[in-house]
């Protein structure tokens, strides 16, 4: 096989593996209209500029390449839902985001052909655009919502003595994140809302993008209760310590099956390390007997 041949089918080959990439994401992506039933993030998020809607604009090669990868692998709302859970962090944002996957995309079939001597690896490279979200940012996520999700219930507590004491659920909101003496994840997000209601957001729609940004059923569901109270003009205060009250309930009996599991998966390791180890202390002595010319007795 000649060198143009060689090269020639690589490229074949690494276009396929896009190509194929591309197409098992998008049969499993939502449908349009699956997606405005979830919340579409652009429907929350309409008083926002895409960072790829700017993207349209520019003339630049490497700009509209980079749009040509988003929109073409359905990758524009992921990433920007992404790094909307992330909370927004301020050394990143899509478009990084996107070229880290592609520098993966391409260094990984490199790599992989450096070993192997084979081009066929060149099939690994949608595995690139995979890496990041497996190991990375879902990790982040899932610390971020878990650091949320732990405060939640005493930042409850707190709205509802606030609001027993007279004030309404905003100035409540702002009370607390003004009191704690450090900001989790929580305080920003609900300072975000906050900072959004006092720049034209309606109440409804701040809280929604709240729910959104954090990406927990709880919030989801503290919400919706907030929003309800509102329009219905029902007191929030026993909604609120019946819902705090609520979580905690759920909270123990979670870390109750945790504690129940635990004992089932330690068979694994004791089946796998610990059983083996006994049998060969107990038998080796015996073993070495047979071999060395019979038992003893």
């Amino acid at each position: 096989m000649d060198a143009f041949t060689k090269y020639f089918l690589m490229s074949l080959a690494f276009l396929g593996s896009i190509a194929v990439g591309a197409a098992v994401q998008r049969f499993f992506a939502p449908r349009e209209e699956e997606r405005s039933a979830i919340g579409d993030i652009s429907d929350m998020e309409g008083k926002e500029v895409s960072v790829f809607s700017k993207l349209e604009e520019s003339k630049n090669f490497w700009d509209k390449l980079d749009l040509f990868f988003a929109r073409g692998l359905g990758l524009e709302k992921k990433l920007e839902e992404r790094y909307m859970l992330l909370g927004r962090p301020v050394n990143t944002d899509p478009l990084k985001m996107l070229h880290i996957k592609m520098i993966l995309a391409a260094a990984l079939p490199v790599i992989f052909y450096v070993l192997t001597d084979s081009y066929f690896v060149v099939i690994f490279a949608p595995l690139g655009f995979l890496l990041p979200d497996v190991f990375y940012y879902s990790r982040k996520i899932r610390a971020r919502q878990q650091e949320i999700i732990h405060n939640f219930p005493t930042f409850v507590d707190l709205a509802a003595l606030m609001i027993e004491s007279g004030l309404d659920y905003m100035s409540a909101f702002d009370r607390i994140v003004k009191i704690v003496p450090v900001k989790t994840c929580l305080e920003v997000e609900v300072e975000r809302t906050i900072n959004e209601v006092q720049l034209g957001y309606s109440r409804r729609d701040a809280l929604r993008r709240l729910s959104m940004r954090t990406g927990l059923q709880e919030v989801r569901s503290f919400v919706g209760l907030v929003i309800q109270s509102d329009e219905l003009g029902t007191s929030l205060v026993e909604l609120l310590r019946n819902y705090s009250a609520d979580m905690r309930f759920r909270r123990l009996n979670k870390a109750e099956k945790l504690a129940a599991q635990a004992s089932t998966k330690m068979l694994i390791p004791l089946f796998i390390f610990i059983f083996p180890t006994v049998f060969i202390l107990m038998l080796s002595p015996m073993i070495a007997d047979l071999m060395t010319g019979g038992m003893p007795f």
